[in-house]
């Protein structure tokens, strides 16, 4: 029996009570301030102020606890709007701004599919929002939509992993990589870069975001037509 069907122990009277809530909240709490490596059944019990062996009523491994943050991320993920593009793009945002608030989420996107009441529910409100759509097109519409997200906010991440690492934010790195690229470029080995790198706007994250999620959405768009 899976741990979303698998009901909890009965309450008891103790000085620290605990439910599955109350220890996923906890490894959030943990991976929020320190990442996935913060968190263990171990180190969850020690924040709750319990022993581990008391968390094996609630869950098995930490697999299952993994899947329960996933899972207790997506109900802050709730995809709004009228017809299929502005429910995937309220999707696609919703989804990066909660990697934003809890970066570990991006380490966990990407993999099997999520099984957890929240999840299925946001994937339920998609879905319902391409029910125009050719049936065969609808689960490789939206995992373009999820894997243009997901390779998105993992970018970002990766970017901010690498300011905390290097203390170097990415102007300051790109100003010091800058001779180098200047020396390379003026090789003319490399024009179709150079004209980029010389001439094409520099967007932001955010415009970065919006503009390749608008290129995926008016392709999708072009295909539905069909």
């Amino acid at each position: 029996m899976l741990v979303w069907e698998r009901p909890e122990p009965p309450e008891r009277p103790t000085p620290a009570p605990l439910s599955r809530d109350g220890i996923v909240r906890a490894a959030i709490r943990l991976a929020d301030a320190d990442g996935l490596d913060a968190v263990s059944l171990r180190k969850v019990a020690t924040a709750l102020d319990v022993g581990p062996m008391r968390l094996y009523g609630y869950i098995d491994s930490k697999e299952e606890l993994l899947d329960l943050m996933v899972d207790a991320v997506y109900a802050e993920i709730r995809p709004s709007g009228d017809g299929w593009r502005e429910v995937l793009r309220s999707h696609a945002e919703a989804t990066r701004r909660a990697v934003h608030q809890h970066e570990w989420l991006a380490d966990l996107l990407g993999g099997r599919p999520q099984l957890g009441p929240n999840a299925l529910a946001n994937g339920e409100i998609v879905l319902a929002a391409l029910g125009g759509v050719d049936v065969d097109a609808v689960m490789p519409v939206a995992g373009a939509v999820n894997a243009y997200v997901t390779g998105a906010v993992r970018r970002e991440i990766a970017e901010r992993r690498a300011e905390r690492a290097t203390g170097m934010d990415q102007q300051r790195w790109q100003a010091s990589r800058g001779p180098y690229l200047v020396r390379t470029l003026a090789t003319g080995r490399y024009p179709a870069l150079e004209r980029v790198v010389r001439d094409a706007a520099h967007h932001d994250a955010d415009e970065t975001f919006r503009i390749g999620l608008d290129c995926l959405l008016d392709g999708i768009a072009a295909r539905i037509a069909q």
